[in-house]
């Protein structure tokens, strides 16, 4: 029950965040691959992913294997396509730091393009978990780290497990808009599925919770 969400988000220790069309506006691999002119393919792959058409490391081998980005063309795109922040997101994890409750990023995406994004909102690098990308010397692509466990189905939940063993938290609550982040909970105590960026159909009709502005959050914590 919507309730039992509520009460856990009132009184939760930790919160984690999916990254892409949760705390961004855009899929950043989505985006990547656009400026790289790849967008069409990838875009498709995504939504199949997202949807659970697919095991996330296929989507994201078979994706990485198209755009195959160098060390200079991420640099050049977060340089010239700085993600959008969702509206809401910077009061809420402002709010919930304020109230001394740490905020963990939980991607499928790469760290070193949600870097920027986490020192936007004051969100501490450790505490980003998501997917390593590796470079030949030269600067180009060579591949993925693939020991991470944000690069697997059901490593957002291997994650918050991980988290929930260090820190001996009692009431973590994840939000986010795909299958990836829906799997994950439990061991999540608590799941609000969000789609102020896009509404995925199966995570809207089984999350116990679903919002689409991040103020229907900020108001049950203030």
């Amino acid at each position: 029950m919507v309730s039992d969400i509520k009460d856990i988000v009132r009184n939760a220790d930790a919160f984690c965040f999916d990254v892409d069309s949760t705390v961004i506006q855009e899929e950043g691999i989505d985006e990547l691959a656009k400026f790289c002119n790849k967008g069409d393919e990838v875009s498709k792959l995504t939504s199949k992913a997202m949807g659970g058409g697919m095991t996330f490391e296929e989507s994201l081998k078979i994706r990485l294997g198209i755009i195959k980005p160098s060390v200079s063309q991420i640099k050049e795109f977060l340089n010239v396509k700085p993600p959008n922040l969702t509206p809401g997101i910077r009061t809420l994890v402002h709010l919930l730091q304020g109230k001394g409750i740490p905020v963990f990023l939980i991607s499928g995406g790469f760290k070193c393009i949600i870097a920027p994004i986490a020192s936007q909102l004051g969100i501490p690098t450790h505490n980003i978990y998501a997917n390593r990308l590796k470079f030949y010397f030269s600067g180009e692509y060579a591949g993925f780290d693939e020991t991470e466990p944000t690069s697997k189905s059901g490593g957002k939940a291997v994650v918050i497990d991980n988290l929930k063993t260090t820190y001996n938290f009692k009431n973590v609550v994840l939000v986010g808009d795909g299958a990836t982040d829906l799997e994950a909970s439990p061991p999540a105590d608590a799941f609000i599925g969000y789609g102020g960026n896009v509404i995925r159909p199966n995570v809207k009709a089984k999350a116990k919770w679903f919002v689409t502005d991040f103020n229907e959050i900020i108001d049950v914590i203030s």
